[in-house]
């Protein structure tokens, strides 16, 4: 394929990957940005070390999906799932969801975690800053979380649910799950230091 070709993917066939800022310069090198028509890479870099980050961030959303549950192993759902999500956020925002899924990845990703130490029989919680690869994958895994936890105590739809908890998060707003989570990790690792 001829590079112009590949610059002029869209994906959905809507929503470019040109112009999305990533404001955390640190997550720069960990989320993937480039351009594909259907987030489906086939698992290409399964048996490879770190090569997930590799992976679009569209397609990371998709796999965290694909959990236990009504989409449990079927991409093609998640797919959709997200396809509608994408429409609802363009239709309330009229922007991009592409950046609007990374405004909020940005900001429900914890800087800060507390980790166990053991010594001499006692445990001491210890704050540790957390990898950036880590950082996109724990923000990734708390959206989809607060979406499935939103259906399951009402009867909106996971697409609803999973562009709420987009459009919450990006917004940087207490309401999203993803961001208390966040809020709550950084509190108890700086209680810990």
């Amino acid at each position: 394929m001829s590079t112009s070709l590949i610059n002029n993917l869209k994906l959905f066939n809507e929503y470019s990957f040109d112009n999305i800022e990533i404001l955390d310069s640190s997550l720069q090198p960990f989320i993937s940005l480039k351009p594909i028509y259907i987030p489906w890479s086939g698992g290409r870099h399964e048996h490879k070390k770190f090569k997930k980050s590799e992976v679009n961030i569209v397609e990371r959303l998709v796999n965290k999906l694909m959990r236990p549950g009504n989409a449990g192993g079927k991409k093609a759902h998640a797919i959709a799932l997200v396809r509608i999500c994408f429409k609802m956020i363009y239709l309330q925002t009229n922007q991009n969801p592409v950046q609007i899924l990374i405004n909020a990845i940005v900001n429900s990703a914890p800087a800060e975690d507390v980790t166990t130490i053991s010594y001499g029989g006692a445990a001491y919680h210890v704050s540790v800053d957390v990898s950036p690869q880590r950082r996109v994958d724990v923000a990734l895994k708390n959206l989809t979380d607060g979406a499935r936890r939103h259906v399951k105590k009402n009867t909106t739809p996971i697409e609803e649910a999973l562009t709420n908890e987009i459009l919450a998060a990006s917004n940087n707003s207490n309401s999203s799950y993803a961001v208390s989570k966040k809020l709550e990790k950084e509190r108890i690792a700086v209680s810990s230091r």
